[in-house]
């Protein structure tokens, strides 16, 4: 349920940042498909896999493949899968749509809506919705633990441990909390005067035509089973969660297809307000400045100038990746019944590749690579000449190099190293600005490199920023 994964850094490297459009999966496609589950299946032992893939803003292809139940024996594509933490992003959405409805803001306090929270006259609501309200998480095992075989409720899981000390400052650190989000479940609900899942059944999931149930109903002979394997031992049947354990921080399933609806609303900014998607998607910054990439119940990123939504999930018995690329127009939705191995993640990775072609970096991707192993060399010391032109070997001086390492060395290696405004021309080289940001700093850098040999830089300036 807590499984944040990156993949997507790794993957968005390889890809083109060019729109797609509409095309069906060619039977070349599908094949490759084919084989890229059933080896991931085989290899892993995972009892089966749905998956569905949005292409040009438009679903093109979905299938289920392996074992779903040890009483259904052919995979169905049309069963819902729990998706667990994927949920997250339909409570923040919840938090919003009451927000645009005049009923609350993100930026009240807790203890407006809910006494005896711990902090509660400090955390704002978008803070249980980006986990830095400090709240203690309730599930961080990838197993379930004694007290989940006995059932429980949001009010419960709050009084155990909503209650107890903060583990920080509301705002200075990051921690992944489903806490917080069985907080900001119980706040929807006492707004919006409904049950969470019928609120988002009228508000979501019906105008787009989703289906979604609460997964501790999700349970029997006409569902999915969830599996478990201890380390390479046999697959067996997992025992269920007791009810009331996932709500607001996971309680949704839903089949592969439906949740690729919710990704294309995502992309075409349709049903939630065009600012709605924005906050969502905006990193939100700790009080140092700093920031992981999540939003508001998403992972959000960006490389080689390819932009990306992300969450994963993980319940008792299975495990979900949602990949999101709005400006691409693209999507993959990838459900496995097990809860065990990399299946999930290595399934998406190899779908992703097919659905966004790999291509060769930009050549801004390519300079930006060279840049930040320039400055590597100067913040450590071991200056590689031949990265430099004339004047700016003339530039590095002793006395240069020597403050360069002696101020840089110590701050380590960066969080982050981005290229933040397009290329311009000047003076017969090519301008490109660097943020460069630590915990507790930000640096730029402006360098200027040759036009017909981008790695070569006449210019690589480093200085303080706010």
């Amino acid at each position: 349920m807590k499984r944040l994964l990156t993949i997507v850094s790794t993957l968005a490297l390889m890809l083109a940042p060019a729109a797609l459009h509409a095309q069906a999966i060619t039977p070349d496609e599908a094949a490759q498909i084919d084989k890229i589950v059933t080896t991931s299946l085989a290899r892993t032992g995972v009892p089966s896999a749905s998956v569905a893939i949005v292409r040009g803003g438009e679903i093109v292809f979905t299938k289920a493949w392996g074992k779903q139940s040890e009483t259904r024996k052919v995979a169905s594509a049309d069963l819902p899968y729990q998706i667990a933490s994927v949920s997250k992003q339909f409570t923040a959405a919840a938090l919003l749509l009451l927000e645009d409805d005049g009923k609350l803001s993100l930026d009240d306090k807790v203890s407006k809506y809910l006494p005896g929270i711990s902090g509660g006259d400090k955390i704002a609501l978008r803070q249980l919705l980006s986990h830095t309200s400090g709240l203690q998480d309730y599930w961080p095992q990838d197993y379930s633990f004694a007290d989940m075989a006995k059932p429980t409720t949001p009010q419960g899981i709050v009084d155990r441990w909503a209650k107890k000390p903060l583990d920080f400052e509301p705002g200075t650190q990051w921690q992944y909390s489903n806490t917080g989000y069985v907080v900001a479940g119980m706040i929807i609900e006492k707004v919006a005067g409904m049950p969470l899942i019928d609120f988002l059944d009228a508000r979501i999931f019906k105008p787009l035509g989703m289906k979604a149930i609460d997964q501790d109903k999700a349970i029997g002979p006409n569902y999915p089973q969830g599996y478990q394997r201890f380390a390479l031992g046999p697959v067996r049947v997992e025992k269920p969660a007791a009810p009331g354990w996932l709500y607001a921080a996971g309680e949704l399933s839903m089949t592969a297809r439906d949740l690729a609806k919710w990704d294309i609303a995502r992309m075409n900014r349709s049903l939630l307000p065009a600012d709605d998607w924005a906050a969502q998607e905006t990193p939100v910054k700790l009080t140092d400045g700093s920031t992981n990439g999540y939003g508001l119940g998403v992972g959000t990123g960006n490389a080689n100038g390819l932009r990306y939504v992300e969450h994963s999930g993980e319940a008792v018995g299975f495990l979900s990746e949602n990949i999101v690329f709005p400006d691409q127009k693209a999507a993959v939705v990838v459900f496995v019944n097990a809860d065990f191995s990399d299946a999930f993640t290595n399934i998406a990775q190899q779908i992703t590749k097919l659905v966004v072609p790999p291509q060769a970096p930009s050549v801004d991707a390519a300079t930006t690579v060279a840049a930040r192993k320039l400055y590597d060399q100067l913040r450590t010391g071991a200056l590689d000449r031949k990265l430099l032109t004339d004047n700016a070997n003339y530039y590095f001086t002793a006395t240069a190099l020597g403050d360069y390492k002696a101020s840089l060395a110590p701050l380590g290696a960066p969080k982050s190293f981005e290229l933040v405004r397009k290329p311009r021309l000047r003076g017969g080289f090519v301008n490109r600005n660097y943020k460069v940001t630590y915990a507790t700093r930000t640096l730029d850098i402006i360098t200027y490199s040759e036009p017909d040999a981008p790695e070569r830089f006449e210019q690589f300036l480093v200085m303080p920023a706010e």
